[in-house]
């Protein structure tokens, strides 16, 4: 349960003064649904205002604050000439106030001629005036009161920005003073203030470093802790140490002998499954650097130890892919091997869930279908998970609840992770990178054109079809509509099936599963040539015959994705190309990922790119799913802090006595009000 000290502030919005249904529509656009996000709704930058007692021409381009007396009005003729207002500052220099769009009377109502009122905004020079256009307008005592810095925040339409400082006073009200969750001599060495504090003058002063640090760390150390006790939780459960004897490995006939970082790889899983705790580790390769070789391997030592072995996949094309390469990659050894996705049903799946629970069937691949209620195990000993990024904590944690005891956890990535980030998404796991490529693997040729070129493109790949290889034409992010992706795939294949007939296939995420299978299989099979899809083939789709990659509107695409996509050429042992077709525009950002990919094939440099160039809002181009996100550490800062975190944390649990001691019962409110307390259920269920 939540401590009651946090309630106020995870109250819902509309307990602020003056939040009605017209209010909270933009703060629901902004994700502002509770007093908590409005407080840790940070300023994005400020203003800075200078008090002026006279107006001068070396404050030009400042937004300044000024008293002045209105001598004139100037109005025009229609309704969209600007309103004037000539003013005079207490040295006598004139100033013209112009106001767009507001009616004479209004104007008049707001500067009445011969007062003093107090003006506030950026000074300008228009022909020889000195102008301030749609300046703030108040008492000289209300001037007094404005702040010389003004947070600015991130808005939506129909939330001012005034408003928006309002709202997070009120709510910062609400925010109670907190025991200090942070080890005392790493808060004096840092000099920073405690949380409420730091919180209180972040709002008035978005540049206080101190402050915005404070905030920075406090999210990343409940961060780090959870992820600890999330790891403290899996080791303490009972696990089943798996010693396999090597008698299938041995027969295992491999069409090349694994790589030193494999080799390494397959070590470090052996040792980890011959252990009672169970294993959790994170298995990190490129594209093509052989992790199904390593899952194979630990599959089988699970299999050799009379465990069973489960794989899931992301989609049903990948699970189908897993289970083929494995059924021909095991073939002739003494192991069951069987799939289970949603489009399973009736005998099939009656006779696939009978095989599991009573242990006949050895290997399992499939869907999420794989953890569902009803599916039963006899004695599931290893969970590998492909694709990690895609499945979250809780997902990592349903999978472990199908075994009596837990069992061993492999995670599998084809995404290259930064080290920050590895940190920060999988700090409770070992992790293993495979940073050497089998041999016979051709580096693939990166191109960039216009895509004002297509017509010569397509020209190009009528000879590539001509000499009997394949390619595949990906089809631009058009916006986060899948329909709108899926038209701009059906316009390119219609296009290409006019020049080339039957040799192009399609395929996009709206196709049902058997539909979308039928055109993958065959394009595997080599009945067509070019295969037009959407991103759905991002990850693990293999035909070695395919040598040509075209990917249009590629400066829509993230880094990674670009990488991964790449990725699905250059299988085989010949030349590989891949075509990056850009739009006429290109934004500098763009054009620098774009570069990096000509440049390298190295997926972990091309990562720690990814990460500086767009910001860690999303793993490398893929959605997070069951991950919570930093909302006040941003991507630099969580780099700067991450191993400091770490090891507070590792302090706290190791040398504090953990959730039980005073900094500890801190702590515990920490991860609820960062919202990482499922970590703390663990305590319980662990």
């Amino acid at each position: 349960m939540r401590p009651d000290i946090l309630n106020p502030l995870f109250a819902e919005v509309e307990v602020l003064k003056g939040i009605g249904p017209g209010l909270a529509k933009p703060l629901k656009r902004l994700g502002l649904l509770r007093a908590v996000d409005i407080v840790f709704h940070l300023p994005v930058s400020w203003i800075d205002r200078k008090r002026a007692e006279t107006v001068d021409q070396a404050d030009i381009g400042r937004i300044i604050t000024t008293v002045v007396t209105p001598t004139d009005y100037r109005f025009g003729g229609g309704a969209r000439s600007p309103a004037r207002v000539q003013a005079r500052d207490v040295d006598g220099n004139m100033l013209s106030l112009v106001f767009f769009g507001g009616n004479s009377g209004w104007v008049k109502k707001l500067l009445p001629l011969g007062e003093a009122r107090a003006i506030s905004g950026k000074l300008e020079q228009y022909d020889q005036w000195l102008q301030i256009v749609h300046p703030d307008v108040m008492t000289p005592e209300e001037a007094a009161a404005l702040p010389a810095r003004e947070p600015v925040y991130a808005l939506s339409e129909g939330l001012s920005n005034k408003r928006m400082g309002q709202l997070a006073q009120q709510a910062l009200e609400r925010a109670p003073e907190l025991g200090e969750w942070i080890e005392p001599s790493l808060i004096a060495a840092r000099g920073w203030p405690g949380w409420r504090e730091a919180l209180t003058r972040v709002h008035a002063d978005p540049a206080d470093e101190k402050a915005c640090e404070r905030l920075a760390y406090d999210e990343v150390f409940a961060n780090q802790l959870a992820l600890m006790l999330v790891r403290a939780s899996s080791r303490r459960r009972r696990g089943v140490p798996l010693r396999g004897d090597g008698r299938l490995r041995e027969r295992l006939r491999l069409p090349y002998a694994p790589t030193g970082a494999q080799a390494r790889a397959i070590a470090e899983i052996e040792g980890d499954l011959a252990q009672p705790a169970p294993m959790l580790r994170l298995l990190q390769g490129d594209v093509g650097a052989g992790k199904t070789l390593v899952a194979t391997m630990a599959l089988l030592t699970a299999v050799e130890a009379g465990a069973q072995g489960a794989l899931l996949a992301p989609t049903e094309i990948l699970a189908r892919q897993h289970y083929e390469t494995l059924g021909r990659t095991l073939a002739g050894l003494p192991v069951s091997i069987a799939i289970l996705t949603g489009r399973d049903k009736g005998r099939a799946r009656e006779a696939t869930l009978m095989g599991l629970a009573d242990g006949s069937i050895d290997i399992l691949v499939g869907t999420h279908a794989i953890f569902q209620e009803g599916v039963s195990y006899r004695n599931l000993g290893l969970a590998v998970v492909d694709e990690q990024h895609r499945f979250g904590v809780a997902q990592r944690m349903m999978l472990a609840s199908k075994a009596e005891r837990t069992p061993h956890l492999l995670a599998m990535t084809a995404t290259p992770i930064p080290r920050t980030l590895t940190l920060s998404r999988y700090g409770e796991m070992d992790v293993s990178r495979l940073d050497e490529m089998p041999p016979g693997r051709q580096p693939i040729e990166t191109r960039v054109m216009s895509v004002e070129r297509v017509d010569e493109v397509v020209d190009a790949l009528g000879r590539h079809i001509g000499r009997g290889a394949q390619a595949y034409w990906v089809c631009p992010l058009v916006e986060e509509s899948e329909l709108s992706d899926q038209a701009a795939a059906e316009a390119r294949a219609a296009a290409l099936k006019a020049r080339f007939g039957d040799k192009v296939g399609l395929v996009h995420g709206r196709m049902k599963g058997p539909e979308k299978d039928a055109v993958m299989a065959a394009f595997q099979r080599g009945e067509t040539a070019v295969l037009v899809a959407t991103t759905v083939i991002e990850v693990g789709v293999d035909v070695p015959n395919a040598t040509l990659m075209i990917v249009e509107g590629a400066e829509r695409f993230g880094l990674a994705q670009l990488h991964q996509l790449r990725g699905r050429v250059g299988r085989g042992d010949q030349r590989s190309i891949c075509l990056l077709l850009r739009g006429p525009m290109l934004g500098e950002t763009a054009r620098a990922r774009l570069a990096l990919l000509r440049e390298t094939n190295d997926g972990f440099r091309i990562a720690e790119e990814d990460l500086r160039l767009r910001g860690a809002g999303e793993i490398l181009g893929t959605r997070q799913s069951g991950e919570a996100q930093f909302r006040l550490a941003s991507p630099e800062r969580t780099a700067a802090l991450i191993e400091v975190a770490t090891a507070d944390a590792r302090l706290l649990v190791d040398r504090d006595g953990g959730l039980e001691g005073p900094r500890g019962v801190a702590a515990r409110t920490a991860l609820y009000l960062f919202e990482r307390d499922a970590a703390v259920g663990l305590l319980r269920s662990g």
